[in-house]
């Protein structure tokens, strides 16, 4: 029998806000635990909640984004529960009237199609404290610092279909909340993670199968193992004759399996009801378009824009606008030369490559945007050639001043002088005759072989449009 995958993501995009949702305590990641937890976090008694106005627009940013409806009125409920780190007994959340509703967001799979993906809902929530496990032989620890920490939870329609169309969504969610600044998606932190639903289906049928929804999962390796195992598993149950549990599960990446963490629960197990300390939000249309001005260009209207406006490919133009910064990078470098697709090589390769190496965001980068414009222009005015520019550029990285000053440090500047250049070439073709009548029998091949001799010869520094001129002047006889 054949099987058709049925996942929805709810992803879980912590705001970048200051301080939290409902009270002025810090948001800050790496605190000493449990020193950014107020009362109205700790859930004392007679303390009252305040929303943060800041979450408001960054919802309403993300609405708009995903040309979502933003609600004219929601509702904050309680989402009753019991857990050490939820020391209210109750989670401030959004349940039958979410802020945000009814969206979509198209994302590129490997193969360079493209799919629109639903979204359900985006819904302001509080999140929980944290469970410590480790370094208290055999006990744990509470650190209530996240508790109260705004969060978007963003809930997708069940319109993937494979691990490989999951993890394309979350990327795409991912570097929207990065270009908006509403969540700066650092997944080791726990800024930006997701709970997957999955189930299993007999190719043709349209009712859903029972699902399993796997908790916590932060990175996208993760979500793809998690899925691809938890697929594997169901099908072999439903094959074997047996029925799938509804259940919430955790994956264990060391053993690269999921496993039973709790029966799952269904939304009236949590008895949600209106926050009664909380008026219902209300959102005008002159907020809605406050916000909407202010919005981003947007990475997809940029990827479109750098394919028209620089003349660059789908894919080039895709990597270039991933991230804000990375495109910021570029638009600065590519606006101080004439080659475009220059610009474009370089921020790609040597400098994407120097930055993996030495594990750095490009904001960190030691050679700044205008440090590698100048760079660019020596390579465009001809001072010194593409190979001698990568030279140029790892001197740079270590320290060693701008273009101009590793050029003249190290004697870089190629040779333009033509005289120079043909008392070098013949002294090449002085100490090769055996090559020389090879070629001049007709085996062309050889110059590439006289090339790499001059170009020898001259450390690299000669310039190699003109090299190739005299060339083939001189070996012609």
């Amino acid at each position: 029998m054949e099987w058709e995958t049925v996942i929805g993501l709810e992803i879980h995009a912590q705001l970048a806000t200051r301080s939290k949702i409902f009270s002025g305590a810090a948001t800050a990641y790496g605190a000493a635990p449990n020193s950014q937890a107020c009362l109205v976090d700790l859930g004392y008694p007679g303390v009252l909640p305040v929303l943060n106005a800041g979450v408001v627009r960054m919802a309403i940013a993300f609405g708009l984004a995903t040309e979502s409806t933003v609600a004219a009125r929601s509702v904050f409920a309680r989402k009753n529960y019991f857990y050490p780190d939820l020391p209210k007994g109750y989670q401030i959340s959004q349940y039958e009237l979410p802020v945000v509703h009814d969206g979509r967001i198209e994302i590129r799979l490997d193969d360079g199609s493209r799919k629109t993906v639903g979204i359900t809902r985006a819904h302001l929530e509080e999140d929980a404290g944290k469970s410590l496990h480790e370094d208290f032989h055999g006990q744990s620890g509470i650190d209530l610092n996240r508790a109260g920490t705004p969060l978007l939870e963003i809930v997708s329609e069940p319109d993937l279909r494979s691990a490989k169309e999951a993890v394309a969504y979350m990327k795409a969610i991912h570097q929207l909340v990065r270009y908006l600044g509403i969540c700066d998606g650092n997944m080791q932190e726990g800024s930006f993670r997701c709970d997957a639903n999955i189930s299993v289906r007999p190719v043709g049928r349209h009712e859903f199968g029972t699902r399993a929804e796997i908790k916590n999962l932060n990175s996208f390796r993760f979500v793809e193992r998690a899925i691809l195992f938890e697929v594997e598993r169901q099908i072999d149950i439903l094959e074997s004759g047996g029925k799938v549990v509804q259940e919430t599960r955790l994956y264990d990446p060391d053993k690269d399996e999921t496993r039973p963490m709790r029966s799952k629960e269904e939304a009236n197990d949590y008895r949600y009801f209106p926050d009664p300390d909380l008026l219902p939000l209300e959102i005008g249309p002159e907020q809605v378009e406050a916000v909407r001005a202010a919005l981003p260009e947007l990475p997809w209207q940029k990827r479109d824009r750098f394919m028209a406006e620089y003349g660059l490919s789908d894919y080039d133009a895709g990597v270039l606008s991933s991230a804000r910064a990375v495109a910021d990078y570029f638009e600065t470098v590519a606006a101080g030369v004439a080659d475009k697709k220059l610009a474009a090589n370089w921020v790609m390769g040597e400098l994407a490559g120097a930055l993996n190496k030495a594990g750095l965001d490009i904001a960190a980068s030691p050679v700044d945007a205008h440090g590698l414009l100048g760079l660019l222009h020596r390579i465009e005015d001809q001072t010194i050639s593409g190979k001698i520019a990568k030279e140029v550029f790892e001197a740079m990285w270590a320290g060693e001043g701008d273009a101009d000053a590793v050029i003249e440090a190290r004697g870089l500047k190629q040779i333009t002088d033509t005289g120079a250049l043909e008392d070098v070439i013949r002294e090449v073709i002085a100490g090769n005759p055996n090559q020389l009548e090879q070629y001049r029998a007709g085996k062309d091949k050889l110059f590439g072989f006289f090339v790499g001799q001059v170009m020898k010869a001259t450390g690299g520094k000669a310039n190699p449009a003109l090299v190739n001129e005299l060339l083939k002047k001189l070996l012609a006889g």
